[in-house]
């Protein structure tokens, strides 16, 4: 089975390096030699070479001399892992096996935009990992493979992502060898039971105080490394912070969120609407006393 291989993200690598470890015909790779919406961008031009296999920087993965390419290596399905671009009608028919997609949730709940952040900001304990037959719509076609997996206390962007990367290797072993030999299934979903995550904005990684103290956690924690990270404003400057705990402290209701409760080694600790939070790690540097405002 000839493989076309799609990807520009760490997600991708690591996809690529399994599908070569398996000893699968990757005819060629479509990647990005740069990238300013993916921070966990990744060329995978070194991989590829290794392998002698044809690579393409291909800025629009719908150019008609993208597509002649191609169409070129004659391949018997399209793997698109980690491209933040819609794929069009000419190029989701190019292939017989036509082109699978992947998504981090439980399909067909959602859809759309930075579903590992979205799913660590609104405290899921769970989510899953999903290859599916790509279609014009937005993560939309038939399930190939999906498993679920468990959203820790503890997990952030950097631990959930290594984690959803496990998963999906054991499932490309799985269901790979299933396309070669026409086993594999296809599963439509059900379109009554999906929603959509927007694109995040800016402010939508602005800490307000008068959050709760595990609404800021949760912040924290879906936008720490390698994405772009949570921040508040403080004197006119973007503070980023990286690492947080909730304290709680009933003690302090009576105290307006905000209000710098403790500083010491173990970092800040600032009054939330519900509780405090402590944070563990912010950039830069602040120089702050008990009693002053954030």
């Amino acid at each position: 089975m000839r493989i076309l291989f799609i990807g520009a993200v760490e997600f991708s690598y690591r996809s690529l390096e399994k599908l070569l470890e398996m000893g699968t015909e990757v005819v060629g790779v479509c990647t990005l030699q740069h990238s300013k919406i993916n921070s966990d961008h990744v060329d995978l031009t070194s991989l590829a070479q290794d392998t002698e296999i044809p690579v393409r920087y291909t800025p629009d993965i719908n150019a008609d001399d993208t597509l002649s390419w191609m169409q070129g290596l004659k391949p018997d399905v399209i793997f698109c892992f980690g491209w933040s671009r819609l794929l069009r009608k000419k190029l989701l028919e190019l292939a017989p096996l036509g082109v699978i997609g992947y998504h981090p949730t439980a399909l067909p709940a959602n859809r759309g935009r930075h579903p590992l952040i979205w799913a660590l900001v609104l405290g899921l304990k769970e989510t899953a990992s999903t290859f599916f037959f790509m279609d014009e719509g937005a993560d939309s076609g038939d399930i190939v493979s999906q498993q679920q997996f468990e959203i820790l206390a503890g997990d952030d962007a950097r631990s959930l992502y290594q984690r959803m990367t496990e998963v999906a290797l054991q499932q490309i072993e799985e269901f790979v060898p299933q396309l070669e030999n026409g086993s594999y299934e296809r599963l439509p979903q059900n379109h009554m039971l999906a929603n959509v995550w927007r694109k995040r904005e800016s402010l939508d990684g602005q800490i307000d105080w008068r959050m709760p103290a595990e609404g800021i956690y949760n912040l924290v924690r879906g936008l720490t490394k390698p994405y772009i990270g949570a921040h508040f404003i403080f004197r006119g400057k973007n503070i980023k912070v990286w690492h947080t705990e909730v304290v709680i402290c009933s003690e302090h209701n009576n105290v307006e969120p905000g209000k710098i409760l403790q500083v010491d080694k173990g970092g800040i600790v600032v009054k939330t609407g519900v509780d405090a939070i402590r944070l563990k790690g912010i950039e830069p540097s602040i120089n702050v006393m008990p009693g002053d405002y954030l």
